[in-house]
């Protein structure tokens, strides 16, 4: 009788757990989203007292399962369960935006090359409150894009912005509103290959080839982007590149990408450069457009948009030999004849 007992409690678990198994659904998620970090824990639980149950890296796709506070408890692909805060995860439209971002930056020609000074965040847009992408370490290789400026605070009630309207406002800028540059960047990371962003210029450190900072720093110019123009040949066997260093005065912030264009050429008697082109009446747009000789010693030209007469106008240069001169078009203004 026993034996019998026995052996109907044992049918009837596994009829139950068949049943169980038949008829069990796991949650549904809220809806997906992505690793936003290099690397996120996944704790056991939303409770201060908690334990390390795995990692999510950047870019893995995680259903959300609930929510708590700023708490969101996920499901990885693998089945990993647990719970990770939630400025730490993309949504799926930031995601698909990131994906448009790099999308648009691959087709965009580099400006200036360099480096992250320090530890910092990619964002989705210029501005310390947009959304970030993630956090870059110190060192990471960048290609900078575009320039673009953006307020660090808004003007505050009753603020007296009316004292420095009329320079404000001459500099394209809200009266009462500081600004900061900003910069598109193609970041070049170990763990996710290139991932596109605004990233805040002051977090930036410029690659500039020598002995184009010194020059800069003598000219009391802050360098923005430089070209090469094209290469000449020296007696030591050794290509020697020519330049056009751009740059501003002042503090960032301001509507112009740059204020004043150098041009640099490589003396063979001399065995150095030489300033060979200044121009400081400008007020230029990136990117520049330049088309290099398409020959040995050719006619080299390059252009931007230029807003210093309140509109934007293309100006065109061409440099032939060491000699670079503006292109003038019908209707330009007469060449100033006042020395920079």
């Amino acid at each position: 009788m026993t034996r019998k007992v026995l052996l109907g409690c044992a049918l009837l678990l596994v009829v139950v757990v068949g049943l169980y198994l038949c008829f069990r659904h796991p949650s549904a998620p809220l809806e997906v989203a992505y690793g936003g970090n290099k690397q996120t824990v996944v704790w056991s639980t939303s409770a201060q007292v908690r334990a390390a149950v795995g990692v999510i890296s950047f870019g893995e796709r995680v259903e959300v399962l609930q929510r708590f506070q700023e708490q969101v408890k996920i499901r990885t692909p693998k089945g990993l369960v647990g719970w990770v805060p939630e400025h730490d995860l993309l949504s799926a439209d930031l995601w698909q935006l990131l994906k448009d971002l790099d999308a648009t930056a691959a087709n965009m020609p580099v400006e200036a090359r360099g480096h992250t000074r320090v530890l910092g965040n990619l964002h989705f847009a210029p501005g310390r409150d947009t959304p970030r992408v993630r956090q870059l370490n110190k060192d990471v290789p960048l290609d900078l894009l575009t320039r673009q400026s953006a307020e660090i605070y808004p003007v505050a009630p009753g603020a007296s912005a009316n004292a420095n309207a009329s320079t404000e406002e001459s500099a394209g800028q809200t009266p009462g509103a500081k600004k900061e540059d900003w910069w598109l960047v193609r970041a070049h990371t170990t763990d996710q290959g290139v991932l596109a962003g605004w990233l805040l210029g002051r977090f930036i450190d410029l690659d500039v080839p020598a002995p184009l900072p010194d020059y800069a720093s003598s000219a009391g110019m802050r360098i923005v982007a430089w070209e090469v123009l094209n290469e000449v040949s020296d007696p030591s066997g050794k290509r020697k590149p020519q330049y056009l260093l751009l740059g501003a005065h002042g503090p960032e912030g301001q509507p112009c990408d740059f204020t004043s264009m150098r041009g640099y050429t490589w003396s063979v008697k001399h065995q150095s450069y030489e300033t060979a082109f200044v121009d400081s009446n400008v007020c230029g747009k990136l990117p520049i457009k330049l088309t290099r000789a398409s020959t040995p010693g050719g006619d080299v030209t390059f252009s931007f948009k230029d807003l210093s007469d309140g509109s934007s106008a293309t100006r065109e240069y061409l440099m032939r030999q060491t000699i670079i001169r503006r292109v003038r078009q019908p209707g330009d203004a007469p060449a100033s004849k006042h020395k920079h």
